[in-house]
């Protein structure tokens, strides 16, 4: 191995620890991190960082944009572009504060992994999003069948994301000891769960209907009743394979393990989906679909900050900004309702409405 990639291997080694222990990053978010960098490495020829010039970030830029989406085929997207580059402007920053480096890389050329203003507003830019309606999710699960384990599973999947709104990684980790259908809940233990920043946190069923509950009730019920499982068995155990009579793989049952991945998760709600002649939606997009239920259901700003911490949320923003895009038809039928003279807004309402105006302007600005 050269000297330059032996240099290159150790710094990003001692990179990853630093995101996970220090800035307390996720695996995910690491990884992505890591992708960027080794885009970057790709592109230089593998060159020691310490060589860093802005030549190499402007190089880099180029090289992206001119760069096919291995899914789509299109050139890399704006987005994915500034995602990159952020990560590499991170990562040089982090190089100038290390012993070895500080006196190579000069600072200001990492602002040449900046994008053009255009370019970064094209980014940052919100895109229309699919979102399903609880009608099109009941929809679906009244079509789909239950008759192999492996079905009653997939059912009780998409009921319980739409109950809890729960991210796909803490369903794939959830155990059955950690549901409570008493108090309709489900407590994600970060011990245990893999939850966001490692949060702990309740989140209480979701008023999504009768079906879904039932869904997974019955759901739970199979598992301990018929299946044997414990109360700290995973919720939604991995598929088993074995070989068929042609010596090929095939789903046989399930194994009284956890999954190692979300794929299958994605995979269950492709098929779904599909099955019932809707487009496809991604089990994060649950949310976007309990925030708007909540928009449509919460009277006051207690209730919704209430449906917010719901959904693991510290701030009614978070669920404002990252989720709360008005759709079309809703945005013109609040514009015609403002046309109408105003009703008395409640202090409560004014002080959560000027809150979220500046934050508002604190976004726009950076």
């Amino acid at each position: 191995m050269k000297n330059n990639s032996t240099n290159n291997a150790r710094i990003i080694y001692e990179y990853t620890t630093y995101l996970k222990d220090a800035k307390r990053q996720d695996d995910s978010t690491i990884d992505g991190a890591l992708k960027s960098i080794n885009r970057y490495e790709e592109c230089t020829g593998y060159i020691d960082f310490k060589k860093f010039r802005a030549k190499h970030a402007i190089a880099f830029k180029k090289h992206l944009m001119g760069k096919k989406s291995a899914v789509t085929g299109d050139n890399l997207s704006k987005a994915t572009v500034l995602t990159a580059t952020r990560h590499l402007k991170a990562f040089f920053q982090y190089l100038v504060t290390q012993k070895g480096y500080r006196a190579k890389v000069n600072y200001s050329d990492i602002e040449y992994f900046n994008l053009s203003e255009k370019d970064t507003r094209i980014a940052n830019a919100k895109r229309k999003r699919s979102v399903a309606t609880v009608e099109q999710v009941v929809q679906t699960l009244e079509g789909m069948p239950d008759s192999t384990d492996i079905e009653k599973r997939n059912r009780a999947l998409i009921a319980f994301v739409i109950l809890t709104g729960a991210r796909d990684g803490a369903v794939a980790s959830a155990k059955i000891e950690h549901i409570d259908l008493v108090e309709q809940s489900f407590y994600q233990d970060a011990r245990y769960v893999k939850t966001k920043f490692s949060k702990t946190f309740t989140s209480y069923f979701f008023p999504v209907g009768e079906l879904p509950l039932r869904i997974l009730t019955e759901w739970i019920d199979y598992l301990v009743q018929e299946l044997g499982f414990k109360q700290n068995s995973p919720l939604f155990p991995k598929t088993k394979l074995a070989h068929n009579a042609n010596q090929q793989f095939e789903a046989v049952g399930l194994l009284e393990e956890h999954w190692s991945n979300t794929t299958p998760i994605r995979k269950a709600f492709v098929q779904a989906f599909e099955a019932a002649g809707l487009p496809y939606f991604n089990p994060h997009s649950f949310r976007n679909t309990l925030v708007r239920l909540g928009e449509r259901l919460c009277r006051t700003p207690e209730d919704f900050k209430a449906w917010s911490q719901n959904l693991g949320h510290e701030s009614v923003l978070t669920s404002f900004y990252s989720y709360g895009d008005v759709p079309d038809y809703r945005q013109a039928e609040l514009l015609r309702k403002l046309a109408k003279p105003a009703e008395n807004t409640s202090p409560d309402m004014e002080e959560q409405f000027k809150q979220f105006m500046q934050f508002q302007q604190m976004m726009g600005n950076k």
